[in-house]
């Protein structure tokens, strides 16, 4: 069963780690937990899903593309699946900070090669500071963060 706190853990990081960014792309954000966790501390948030049952938070019920027009300052995931790699490239694109928790890759590689190829991707994309943090929760708990400085 997934650590019930892993929403507030996230959402505490983040404003720690980026307490600049007041607006934040919440993408795969399933029923808009982080979203909630989030508006507490302050921020505007934007989910991205496409579920039809959500918590009454800003919701956008599409897939997040690169496409979608820029109105945030961060873009994060949550255990974001096949939406990973899209939050890394999206950031980059608009020079925005990322973090994400993966929990599974897209393409079969196991988590820790995994994680080293999403440090690869960010860097790649011109990331000039990638780092890693944990939160302290049970399951999947590795975030990569990617900074513009």
């Amino acid at each position: 069963m997934a650590d019930k706190r892993r929403f507030d853990l996230f959402a505490d990081l983040l404003v720690t780690r980026f307490p600049q960014a007041q607006r934040v792309y919440d993408v795969a954000g399933g029923m808009g937990k982080l979203n909630e966790s989030l508006t507490q501390r302050g921020r505007t948030v934007t989910t991205f899903d496409l579920r039809h049952k959500h918590l009454p938070v800003r919701y956008a019920q599409r897939i997040f593309t690169l496409e979608e027009p820029c109105e945030a300052e961060l873009v994060v995931g949550m255990h974001p699946d096949g939406a990973t790699r899209i939050i890394i490239e999206y950031a980059a694109r608009h020079g925005l900070g990322f973090a994400v928790v993966p929990c599974c890759s897209d393409n079969g590689m196991p988590y820790k090669p995994w994680m080293r190829h999403l440090a690869d991707v960010a860097r790649d994309a011109g990331f000039p500071t990638v780092e890693e943090a944990e939160l302290s929760m049970d399951g999947r708990a590795r975030v990569l963060l990617g900074v513009w400085r």
